[in-house]
């Protein structure tokens, strides 16, 4: 169950995966366009140590999102995974997201299902964005996935990431989705490379990586993505994705 929902989210499934979604009710919204945010955050065993750091750098995320000219277009969903994939809240507009209550929601587990929960980032958006474009709602997406390490307990494989990926570009369920993997921590060269191909393989749009997990550093990285998820959203109506920002 989500930790943060209420009784205006709808439950949604995805299809060839156990992992299902929510996302605020279509006629409870109040502008005509949105993009739509997803954040998945990386909280197995090896993120205990910057478990604090994680959690601010996702509330500062939030709340650098308010300044945002397009803050009330967005809408935005978070979710973690160890060995199975928990969402924290689903898609519910900017300002029904309180930095506050995040404090917690970093609960550290086990293994990585890294593709299991990129897939359900990606498809959760086009599902959803979807649904919005059939009731005449412009939309857009982007997607975050943070992590510190290689996949280990997924179900789901590259090639199915390659799949969502490739069909959320096509379908034209969404305008135009962005998809950012980040690697926090990445100080052995051999998991560097195997995010950089899990880039190319997957279809990822950027790869960022990050060489520690110092609270400064997480900083940077909420700045990062806030002007990413504003690019995006202004973006909206081009019918092309954001250039990708330099981190």
């Amino acid at each position: 169950m989500p930790i943060l929902n209420d009784s205006n989210m709808n439950a949604h499934k995805v299809a060839g995966s156990s992992y299902g979604f929510s996302a605020k009710r279509i006629e409870h919204l109040g502008a005509s366009e949105y993009t739509l945010v997803s954040i998945a955050a990386d909280v197995s065993g090896s993120v205990s140590v910057f478990k604090r750091e994680i959690e601010k750098c996702v509330k500062e995320i939030v709340r650098a999102c308010r300044h945002s000219p397009r803050a009330d277009n967005l809408m935005m969903r978070f979710t973690t995974f160890d060995s199975k994939v928990t969402e924290v809240h689903g898609f519910r507009p900017l300002n029904e997201c309180d930095e506050d209550k995040y404090e917690g929601t970093i609960r550290i587990g086990g293994m990585t299902a890294l593709y299991d929960a990129t897939h359900n980032a990606v498809v959760s958006a086009t599902t959803y964005g979807k649904d919005l474009t059939d009731h005449d709602f412009d939309v857009n997406s982007i997607a975050f996935v943070i992590t510190d390490g290689g996949d280990n307990a997924s179900v789901l494989t590259v090639k199915d990431l390659n799949k969502a990926l490739a069909r959320a570009v096509t379908s034209e369920a969404v305008e135009s989705m962005v998809s950012i993997l980040v690697g926090v921590n990445v100080a052995d060269p051999t998991l560097s490379q195997y995010l950089e191909d899990l880039k190319d393989e997957a279809g990822f749009s950027q790869y960022v990586e990050l060489s520690d997990a110092k609270e400064k550093t997480l900083a940077k990285l909420a700045t990062f993505v806030s002007r990413s998820i504003s690019a995006q959203s202004q973006a909206l109506g081009s019918g092309a994705a954001t250039a990708a920002l330099t981190f």
